[in-house]
């Protein structure tokens, strides 16, 4: 989590779910992409000095649910 979401949850007293659902918590851009794909697009981006990494999972449900675990804990939406 940037700096900047810790002051700003710390300043309001605005709790974890809530600033994971508003501010997305610092993500620039998600790609979504088989997870056989994600090594070589990692690759690619460090090769242009762009860090990237695998920040998670889609699951198929019957349930209409969204998952955060984090380490601040689990919301769900």
């Amino acid at each position: 989590v940037p700096p900047l979401f810790r002051t700003i949850k710390e300043q309001s007293d605005t709790d974890w779910a809530e600033m994971y659902k508003v501010f997305n918590m610092g993500h620039r851009l998600e790609v979504y992409l088989s997870p056989e794909h994600a090594e070589e697009v990692i690759a690619i981006s460090k090769s242009f000095n762009i860090d990237a990494q695998v920040i998670g999972r889609i699951e198929e449900s019957d349930k209409k649910e969204l998952i955060i675990r984090s380490e601040f804990g689990e919301f769900r939406y």
